[in-house]
């Protein structure tokens, strides 16, 4: 039977795409440290898993990829504990955008940002006025109850119990206001900070309100 040169190539390529697909894959050779030395083998023990390698091409000898040791439990934990913080900065970030466009949006001119600003600057120099009023408060009555408890110690008098105890608890309440005076000075600086930020992106978006506001020089 005589085929035709048609054929011959479907043959052929048929043949051809079959070789190809029974053909072996390249072999890998793997090189990890074990014990402070380079290792290297056409396979990789269980002992060496989750250590770090390189992969190599057996044909070529050049390496193909490089593939980072495993984590340890501790090392996922803190990165998982880090991404998460990430994500929740980011979600943060984000949601005061959003709080800052629909602010912007809100306000028929730049006066009005400013007041509404002003507003909440005002309530945060209150509350650290009044925290600055509670540390004077509790430091005179800590200072009150160390002298007595200094002049019953120069007097030879044990400190009573009850005496030490209110030391104890004054000292740490004024820690408490003290720690209270920082945040609400941390959030005086990021008042100051989102206010210029608010503004600055106002007048991105209305230029005319913000042109209007701006006093004649």
């Amino acid at each position: 039977m005589t085929r035709s040169p048609l054929l011959a190539l479907v043959f052929l390529g048929l043949a051809s795409a079959a070789h190809a697909q029974t053909a072996p894959a390249s072999k890998k050779l793997y090189c990890w440290n074990e014990g402070g030395r380079k290792v290297c083998g056409d396979a990789l023990p269980s002992s060496a898993v989750d250590a770090a390698r390189t992969e190599i091409n057996a044909k070529s000898g050049m390496a193909t990829s490089q593939v980072g040791r495993a984590l340890t439990p501790e090392e996922r934990a803190a990165a998982a504990a880090q991404a998460k913080a990430d994500a929740d900065n980011a979600a943060a970030e984000e949601a005061e955008h959003r709080r800052l466009m629909a602010m912007i949006e809100t306000f028929a001119t730049e006066a009005d940002l400013r007041k509404a600003f002003g507003e909440r600057v005002s309530l945060n120099a209150d509350a650290m006025k009044t925290a600055r009023m509670g540390i004077d408060g509790l430091r005179q009555s800590l200072v009150a109850l160390l002298q007595r408890a200094g002049e019953m110690e120069l007097n030879k008098k044990p400190v009573p119990k009850k005496l030490a105890g209110d030391i104890r608890a004054q000292h740490d309440q004024l820690l408490v206001q003290q720690a209270a005076l920082v945040t609400l000075q941390s959030q005086a600086a990021t008042l100051q900070s989102q206010l210029e930020d608010a503004v600055a992106r106002y007048r991105e978006l209305k230029p005319q309100a913000a042109v209007a506001a701006t006093p004649a020089g």
